[in-house]
């Protein structure tokens, strides 16, 4: 009984640490070398990059993604939140494990420069 007792807590601990470590906030000092910036995943929904532009772009520096700024085409929310995804890690130190994943790619394109 007692080896059972064990091998079921060594499972669910082992459990445990896997799912803590896929569900973390990817934090700048993880990134070992070369440049990252933090872009919106495949499958955030619109709902959650929407919450997520309303949330911070009060307290971010949005104005590349508005009318006029040069990160505001393509006028699509996935590019807009990836924007504000990378100003928030850039600050923070964190990329939103929710709707964020970490890139090495720089996502820069024509006038538009990521942080």
């Amino acid at each position: 009984m007692a080896n059972i007792n064990t091998t079921l807590f060594l499972i669910t601990f082992l459990v445990g640490i896997v799912l803590c470590s896929c569900t973390r906030d990817f934090k700048l000092d993880d990134q070992k070398q070369g440049k990252m910036w933090c872009v919106a995943k495949v499958s955030a929904t619109n709902a959650q990059m929407q919450a997520f532009l309303d949330a911070n772009c009060g307290k971010l520096d949005c104005r590349q993604i508005n009318p006029g700024g040069s990160c505001f085409v393509p006028n699509t929310l996935r590019n807009h939140a990836s924007y504000a995804l990378d100003l928030y890690y850039r600050i923070n130190g964190v990329c939103n494990a929710a709707i964020g994943t970490p890139a090495v790619t720089d996502p820069s394109y024509g006038k538009c420069k990521y942080p």
